[in-house]
């Protein structure tokens, strides 16, 4: 290299010097030995970042060498990485639950009395106590999707409560 670098390549001249002699030969290296799949454009760049990151400890006749073993280890973290997504991947969810047999009868029944119990309610009254309690809406937005006033609203999710409750001792 030429005489106007300095003790570390914190300079931009030096910097760019270092930058254009080995970013091709870092990416050719990590394309090589790891395949495109893995993305080596992304890691020289992270590469030349960790190098500006800690450039006062690093001279520019062992920058080469930095990069490099900097390029390297971030592609070795890349490929534990997706092996973890894969090991992950191939797990899948599980298929079984803590639940006992007693406890999903008991929900489905439960659940089949909701689902009649709703039914049976006044249609002013499911629209408003579906879109509050299964939308999440609150009583201003039902009320002015419904075009009507905030305390009708009200009066429509306390009967649907009220008649629910009655229905299914649960609740």
């Amino acid at each position: 290299m030429s005489q106007n670098l300095n003790n570390n390549v914190c300079n931009e001249n030096s910097f760019n010097v270092i930058f254009n002699k080995y970013a091709t030969d870092l990416h050719d290296f990590l394309y090589y030995k790891f395949g495109d799949h893995l993305n080596p454009k992304d890691k020289v760049q992270e590469a030349f970042i960790k190098l500006w990151q800690n450039c006062k400890k690093v001279s520019p006749n062992k920058a080469k060498s930095y990069l490099f073993t900097i390029g390297n280890n971030l592609m070795l973290n890349e490929v534990a990485h997706q092996k973890v997504v894969l090991r992950h991947k191939q797990q899948g969810t599980k298929s079984y639950t803590n639940e006992s047999p007693e406890f999903v009868m008991q929900e489905q029944e439960y659940l089949e009395k909701l689902q009649n119990a709703i039914a049976k309610l006044t249609e002013a009254q499911r629209v408003a106590f579906l879109l509050n309690r299964v939308e999440g809406k609150k009583f201003k937005e039902i009320a002015a999707l419904l075009n009507i006033s905030t305390k009708a609203v009200e009066k429509r999710i306390y009967g649907a409560l009220k008649s629910l409750r009655t229905q299914i001792e649960e609740l």
